[in-house]
């Protein structure tokens, strides 16, 4: 799906820079976001252009950069921020990103569509829940079935419940339409999907614009959290079992140009996830800095990175078998017209190398 607005670049700063920045901003007097943009890169660092969504999935970016740990090993992560993994195919195909932090439908798609790139890493499992406020929780929760809830809100309310997800082809959207089909079985005239970016579907859970929506963190924590009617009404693992999530995907030229600075960035990739597992509370300034914006508290974001909807990973065979069922329903709805061969899609060996198997 085309995008329907140019992604905004959004840096992620490591503490270096930041200190640098204030100091820099201080001495001229110029806002921080111009400051930031006189920073250079360590001569010599292999540049990589990295585009991403700010959600948290792609953690192990946030924590990888924000540690200086690229910088230190000699790479220059050039980052760009999308609102919605279809959107990233965009840059991918055109050739203007080297690296993906992306969803595994979104990839496949690409793959699909003609774009090389090889998954070398997995982030996340059983990432996407489905979220619901006032009267559609009242109804789930006091029906026999999911399925009864939704039939007795459109009964109750003269319409479908609606439910926002991010677009066509992206990892939520794909669950939840799973989740309806093969495992809630809801009529589709008791629901309504609208597809949208992140931060539009947040506001439109936080406004009441839509009744629910099949999303996760920090979306799922923050709304909970703001909200007290809102709950979740279908978790994490349940609506697409071992459900594959966000990866590290890498260009098909990128691999051959510079391959040694994929496999330094697959080396920290798997350093991050397990600092993320072993200090949440760090990992949660970091994230909180690179997507808080001011508008996460420090506190919700700790408990997102603690919830049932985030288990972080990092080896891809952990996804392998699940990716190829995602794929084989993706082909049902119509997303993927031609079928992706989704072992030739992964790279194991740079994981292999980095993990010493």
């Amino acid at each position: 799906m085309p995008p329907t607005t140019p992604p905004k670049h959004r840096p992620i700063l490591t503490r270096r820079q930041i200190l640098a920045s204030a100091a820099g901003a201080a001495a001229l007097a110029l806002p921080p976001a111009v400051a930031l943009s006189l920073a250079r890169p360590a001569l010599g660092a292999t540049a990589l252009r990295v585009g991403y969504i700010p959600i948290i999935p792609m953690t192990q970016l946030y924590v990888l950069m924000g540690e200086g740990w690229a910088k230190d090993a000699g790479l220059d992560l050039r980052t760009t921020s999308f609102q919605s993994g279809p959107a990233m195919i965009q840059g991918l195909a055109s050739g203007t990103l080297d690296v993906a932090y992306v969803g595994i439908g979104p990839a496949m798609i690409a793959r699909s569509k003609g774009v090389k790139l090889k998954v070398v890493a997995a982030n996340v499992i059983d990432q996407v829940a489905l979220i619901g406020r006032g009267p559609l929780v009242k109804a789930i929760t006091g029906a026999a079935a999911p399925a009864v809830g939704f039939k007795a809100f459109r009964a109750a309310n003269g319409r479908p419940a609606k439910i926002g997800s991010l677009p066509s082809g992206s990892v939520p959207d794909t669950v939840l339409r799973y989740w309806m089909q093969e495992i809630a079985r809801i009529a589709p005239d008791d629901i309504e999907i609208v597809g949208m970016g992140e931060q539009p579907l947040q506001q439109a859970l936080l406004t009441g614009a839509v009744d629910g929506a099949s999303i996760l963190e920090p979306t799922l924590t923050l709304v909970q959290d703001r909200l007290p009617d809102a709950a979740i009404v279908a978790k994490a693992g349940t609506m697409f079992p071992r459900q594959p999530g966000a990866v590290l995907a890498v260009t098909e030229d990128a691999i051959a140009n510079n391959r040694a600075a994929v496999q330094e960035l697959v080396k920290l990739h798997i350093r991050a996830t397990a600092f993320a597992k072993s200090d949440p509370g760090r990992t949660a300034e970091l994230v909180t800095a690179a997507i808080g914006k001011g508008l996460v508290e420090q506190e919700v974001m700790l408990k997102a990175l603690t919830s049932d909807a985030t288990t972080f990973v990092d080896d891809p065979r952990a996804i392998l078998d699940s990716t190829k069922q995602m794929q084989a329903f993706q082909q049902t709805l119509g997303q993927i017209t031609d079928s992706v061969n989704v072992d030739g899609l992964f790279d194991l060996s740079f994981h292999d190398a980095a993990s010493g198997k």
